[in-house]
């Protein structure tokens, strides 16, 4: 798509009533062309603008108390409640003259609507084209209608002919449901997921049109459901070569093994995610309006920082808006301007690492406040170890920008290729999510007034420069240079390059670079050239211990600590040899490296790492150093690491792993590694495969039993293995089993669940006859596996309802997160269908049924969780039929009693074209109104 230079001017008012739930909204970079360029816009021109305007009401609204609402009541006080004028958007060029910005700054639009609409983030890729995450089904109405239709999307965008202005774009993949981020991954490659699904995606163009037309399977269970304010996002590569997110409690990493994962500490971030020039990662909070984790790398688990923020921190300082539009209510409003006197909600961050900006901005935090229509700019003052956040503007009682436009609304922001600052802009009347925005709340009553929820489909992304210092017109060509040019990168001054070209080269494997790297990391003299190329050596499996021993002693503070980071793969993969030069550096006069040292220590959980840590504090009486040392031996509850998926193992299941923890090290690391990658055997082979990652262990877990139980010889998958063989564990107790393919799935840098004693007793018995080892190709046939792809099933029911505020009403709900209900109370014949397009011998059934709230009730402001009336929605009895023809049914399970959270149905496989669930009765109590709910369904086939 080729679009216009010329930016139709766009005013819109915007009203931003938020607390919550601004994290979601993408993270975009913002770029501003000069008041005479204009927004881009297709081919045909659309006025936009124009059309939000015609879409308001000629007869005003007329607005008045809620019918509960209690006119004398502090929640109401002082409100006003006459008839308005609606907000109006305005166009960019118009938008942009109610910036304020400190002197010297200019703000200009790189791109529009309708070229793009409701944009929530931005990334480039190592051509510096720019790929925008529009989410276009976002609060199109104040009711959140159709927000999970698929008809958001993420675009691809060039300057071709680089006047600084975004041209030429492309749907790179459309159709997707409010995807929840982007992240550019080599050449012409994206991941990306959509809400309240659980798998990340690659999406890759393989005939250079700029549309993805290739779809693989990147890693599984990244999900989790809720509304779209309260998923996971931002899937952020770190300079550790980690790919980390948003609210889940763990990171991943793609490995010649698989995709391998391990925990970390709660971010307890909703939209936003960068890093500084030291790798450390910086996470933005949602509806705290704060940033939520930054004192140290997240991998090492939490740690309580007092007095984080400096006094007043936590009040903005915005333009006067007037439409008092806050969700917090007339509390959280400074009158008589209307602004924001509480940060509520925030989104999008970005540490400046560019070089076309003030050198007083490098190293400088920024993050959004959508609600207050500002950006803030944040000083990071490190003293002692510790890290405390200040308002620069404070002071002056202002921000770095302010608009007085209502509808500006920045969710996300980042240093551009160009060494600049870019700023996204959704451009939105509403900025909460639905759940928020119910019929007679405070908020409703101020949509209704402004008639906010006619702005919609807009959006804008600017750029931020100063006088006297142009952009960077270099257009960036990684993707098509050689790997050997893209290390020179590594000492460019503007941060985005040396970033993107670190990913690069590991994404590369190209060890030829590796002498070249070798020597930047010990000898540059570019500090930050040495940082990256310690971890490009780092990401190409070529950091050496010689390396590492070298640079923890080396005379910069900054490298010692890159080192003790790096070490970490080297140790934990087996070279103990390092243990020594770890508890060295305890002794580290520095305290950014002593702190550094113990944080490492904990990770790699070091021999005597209590007593040496106390050492340490009798030495050094830094603040960080006392407090890390502190929390160390005697952990916050609850803060010191987080879980898979969220979701805790209980005491017992702990156990369960913790044994096969000694199991496995005792006797699988000898061949299949220290961390389950795999031990080396000379000539790039392994003597066994990798564990770790691995799709077939996370997968059906009768698959591992079998191997465990029986043995396995031959090439796995095509490739082959210097052991060439698995011999049988049979003689081994089911317990025994169950230990350690446990500790396999969850506690190896994977994430499935624990197997049961029961589990492996079943399988022994099924399998008695198995006299030989399994061949793989043959194996595969005998385990089920879960069929992926639901192109052409035509899924059914007699009644169909969404799980939540805005959802989709479709029966193919129950595969998601979000959900399928009745929508009305349970009664006998009640069905949920499947037809496949070809017969299906159907092994297995899974899925989960989730408490719900209780029907009609109505939430109190601030309501605990724990005090909201709960009901139990599985499905109390049901049987499960199949049919060849959808008309003469058979049944497979007669009478089954569903049960609370997971069910898993196990089947005699038999071909069947039609599968049904069919309740057999309905609710034993008739004046219960209890819905049948079933979410992450799964059918599993047998060849």
């Amino acid at each position: 798509m080729k679009v216009s230079k010329k930016f139709p001017s766009l005013h819109l008012r915007f009203f931003l009533p938020i607390a919550v739930c601004l994290y979601f909204i993408s993270s975009c970079k913002v770029n501003q062309p000069s008041q005479n360029q204009a927004s881009t816009s297709t081919a045909p021109q659309q006025d936009l603008v124009q059309n939000v305007i015609e879409s308001f009401s000629a007869n005003l609204p007329k607005i008045g108390l809620p019918d509960n609402a209690d006119p004398n009541g502090e929640d109401w006080k002082g409100i006003d409640l006459d008839t308005k004028q609606p907000v109006k958007p305005l166009y960019a060029s118009e938008e942009a003259k109610h910036f304020l910005l400190p002197p010297g700054y200019r703000i200009e639009p790189v791109l529009t609507e309708p070229a793009i609409q409701q944009p929530g983030a931005i990334a480039f890729d190592g051509n510096g084209r720019m790929y925008v995450l529009e989410l276009r089904s976002y609060m199109l109405n104040a009711d959140s209608k159709d927000e999970l239709e698929p008809t958001s999307r993420i675009s691809r965008w060039e300057d071709k002919d680089n006047d600084g202005i975004y041209e030429t774009g492309t749907a790179f993949v459309d159709s997707l449901i409010f995807p929840r981020f982007v992240l550019p991954y080599g050449k012409d490659c994206i991941l990306t997921m959509e809400s309240d699904a659980d798998n990340v995606y690659k999406y890759t163009d393989t005939n250079g049109d700029g549309k993805a037309d290739k779809k693989e399977l990147f890693t599984n269970k990244y999900g989790r459901s809720g509304n779209v304010e309260h998923q996971q996002a931002f899937m952020y590569w770190g300079m550790d070569n980690w790919l980390y997110s948003t609210v889940n409690a763990f990171r991943v990493r793609e490995t010649s093994g698989g995709v391998i994962r391990e925990k970390t500490g709660f971010n307890r971030a909703q939209w936003g995610i960068t890093h500084d020039d030291d790798g450390k990662l910086w996470f933005q909070g949602g509806a705290s309006g704060l940033p939520s984790y930054f004192q140290f790398p997240i991998h090492y688990g939490n740690f309580e920082v007092p007095n984080e923020f400096a006094k007043g921190f936590d009040i903005p300082w915005g333009a006067a808006v007037k439409i008092s539009d806050m969700q917090g209510g007339m509390d959280e409003i400074r009158q008589p301007d209307g602004s924001l006197k509480r940060v509520t909600g925030s989104a999008g961050n970005d540490v400046y690492r560019g070089d076309r900006l003030p050198e007083s901005l490098r190293g400088q935090y920024f993050y959004g406040e959508p609600v207050a229509r500002i950006v803030r700019q944040i000083n990071p003052v490190v003293t002692e170890g510790l890290t405390t956040l200040h308002n620069v503007y404070q002071e002056q009682q202002s921000e770095f920008l302010r608009s007085t436009d209502p509808l500006f609304r920045p969710v996300d922001m980042a240093t551009a290729p160009d060494g600049t600052m870019y700023i996204v802009d959704m451009y939105h009347g509403i900025i909460q999510e639905g759940q928020w925005t119910q019929r007679g709340s405070y908020l409703r009553t101020k949509i209704d007034q402004y008639q906010l929820d006619k702005v919609v489909g807009l959006g804008r992304i600017w750029r931020i420069t100063y006088d006297g210092k142009e952009r960077d017109k270099t257009k960036p060509n990684m993707l098509n240079e050689k790997t050997s040019m893209l290390v020179k990168h590594l000492e460019h001054p503007n941060g985005w390059w040396r970033d993107a070209a670190q990913q690069l080269i590991v994404l590369r494997k190209d060890a030829s670079v590796v002498p070249t790297l070798e020597k930047m990391a010990l000898k540059s003299p570019n500090i930050q050239a040495r940082i990256h190329a310690i971890w490009c050596l780092e990401g190409l499996n070529a950091l050496k211990t010689a390396t590492v021993e070298q640079l923890m002693k080396d005379p910069n503070a900054r490298i010692r600590v890159q080192a003790l980071r790096a070490g970490e793969t080297l140790y934990k993969a087996g070279e103990k040899a390092l243990e020594a030069s770890y508890k060295q550096t305890l002794d580290d006069t520095n305290t950014d490296v002593a702190v550094q040292a113990m944080l490492s220590a904990k990770f790699l959980k070091l021999p005597e790492l209590e007593a040496n840590i106390k050492g340490l504090m009798e030495k050094n009486k830094a603040a960080g150093v006392k407090l890390v040392g502190q929390q160390i031996i005697t952990p916050p509850k609850g803060r010191n690491g987080g879980p898979f998926g969220g979701v805790e193992l209980s005491k017992e299941q702990q156990e369960i792993v913790s044994r096969g923890a000694v199991i496995y090290n005792e006797l699988c690391s000898q061949c299949h590694g220290n961390n389950g990658m795999g031990t080396p055997a000379g000539d790039n082979k392994l003597i066994a495969p990798a564990l770790a990652g691995s799709a077939r262990v996370q997968a059906h877990p009768e698959y591992a039993i079998r191997v465990l139980l029986h043995g396995m010889e031959g090439a796995i998958e095509g490739k082959t293995y210097a052991g060439n063989m698995m011999a049988s564990m049979k003689e081994q107790s089911d317990q025994w089993v169950s230990d350690v393919i446990s500790y396999i799935r969850n506690g190896l840098s994977n994430d499935a669940s624990l197997i049961s004693p029961e589990m492996v007793a079943q399988i022994r018995q099924k399998t008695a006859s198995q006299a030989s080892m399994y061949q793989y190709n043959d194996l595969v046939k005998l385990v089920p596996h879960e069929l992926q792809q639901r192109e052409g099933w035509k899924v059914t029911a007699s009644n169909t309802a969404s799980t939540r505020i805005g959802g989709n009403v479709s029966p193919t709900s129950a595969f998601t997160y979000e959900g399928w209900s009745t929508g009305l109370k349970q009664e006998k014949d009640m069905w949920y269908q499947i037809e496949f397009p070809r017969e299906i011998a159907i092994s297995e059934i899974q899925f989960n049924s989730a408490a719900m709230v209780k029907k009609g009730w109505v939430p109190k402001p601030n309501t605990p969780p724990g005090q909201r009336p709960m009901v139990q929605t599985y499905p109390r009895i049901y049987s499960i039929e199949t049919s060849s023809d959808g008309t003469s049914w058979q049944t497979a399970i007669n009478k089954q009693k569903g049960s609370e959270g997971d069910n898993t149905i196990a089947l005699t496989p038999k071909k069947a074209k039609f599968i049904r669930i069919r309740l057999e009765q309905g609710l034993e109590n008739p004046d219960d109104d209890i819905p049948w709910t079933m979410k992450q369904l799964k059918i599993f086939e047998l060849n």
